[in-house]
């Protein structure tokens, strides 16, 4: 069974960086797209960006030139490099795997950006 856990959100200051790990288990990690989402308080769940199985990214207009999708899957694992950050990237975000089924979510980890 593929589990996703997403790790290093954290408190930053505007202008500052972060970056987001998620790590997944199981033999089906290298074989599907993956995503990044977030969402803000009071606001909808919103993409951030995707990366096929062979490592071509999508990027919404807000994440365009600042965040960069990368992936290893011989470390099952996903990440999400956030340059320039504003507060208005503040919320929590989701890593995803597109299982034919449905997609798995992971249980987030959250994002402060001060200003």
């Amino acid at each position: 069974q593929v589990q996703l856990v997403e790790s290093g959100g954290g408190l930053v200051q505007a202008g500052g960086s972060l970056r987001l790990t998620c790590a997944g288990s199981g033999r089906t990690f290298s074989s599907y797209a993956m995503g990044w989402f977030r969402q803000a308080p009071g606001k909808e769940r919103e993409l951030v960006g995707s990366i096929t199985s062979r490592g071509t990214t999508n990027y919404a207009d807000s994440a365009k030139g600042r965040f960069t999708i990368s992936r290893d899957n011989a470390k099952r694992t996903l990440y999400l490099a956030m340059n320039s950050l504003k507060p208005e990237d503040s919320g929590v975000y989701y890593c995803t795997l597109n299982l034919p089924l449905a997609p798995l979510w992971g249980q987030g980890t959250l994002v402060t950006v001060s200003s």
